[in-house]
């Protein structure tokens, strides 16, 4: 089972559905990747997404991976990837996946410029930062394309396109 705790800055209560498409993201990532069997374990699984501003995600940037500007999305797991296959019950029923944190300015900005709908763009990011939890990455093209692979299976169960599309009729 999956638990999503959501917590969002004033700039993001303007639209109210932010808790459950957190957790349809979040349960779409998990379910298209390697470690799907997660959310049918004895225990309840938590991610936990904070909706928050530039500046929040500029300085958790700056401190946590030395790159001095806001970024979208950055994830915090709470799990080594390689620990994931070896949970089994925990001492108080609930493992912490990790933390997701989402910078609403550079979020908004995106999907403008992608022409996107900020609800799904959002989706996406929290997706992207769901697979990070995971272990997934994109430091290589191998890594980057798995990775890709989850992403557009996740948002296509949540009837989202696929992002990367334009991307791969550029190539």
């Amino acid at each position: 089972m999956l638990q999503t705790e959501l917590t969002a800055s004033s700039e993001w209560d303007h639209e109210k559905h932010w808790t459950d498409l957190a957790g349809r993201a979040a349960k779409a990532a998990i379910s298209a990747s390697s470690h799907a069997d997660l959310l049918s374990r004895n225990f309840a699984l938590e991610v936990s997404v904070k909706l928050s501003d530039d500046s929040e995600v500029h300085s958790l940037n700056k401190a946590y991976r030395g790159k001095d500007k806001p970024t979208n999305v950055l994830s915090f797991p709470q799990i080594q990837p390689d620990l994931l296959e070896t949970l089994a019950n925990t001492d108080d029923g609930e493992a912490l996946l990790g933390d997701i944190i989402l910078a609403y300015e550079t979020c908004r900005a995106e999907a403008l410029a992608k022409n996107v709908a900020f609800s799904d763009h959002v989706s996406h990011l929290i997706v992207h930062g769901s697979l990070h939890l995971l272990g997934y990455d994109h430091e290589n093209d191998t890594d980057a394309g798995l990775m890709e692979n989850c992403e557009i299976n996740a948002l296509a169960t949540l009837g989202i396109a696929n992002p990367y599309a334009e991307q791969a009729q550029s190539r």
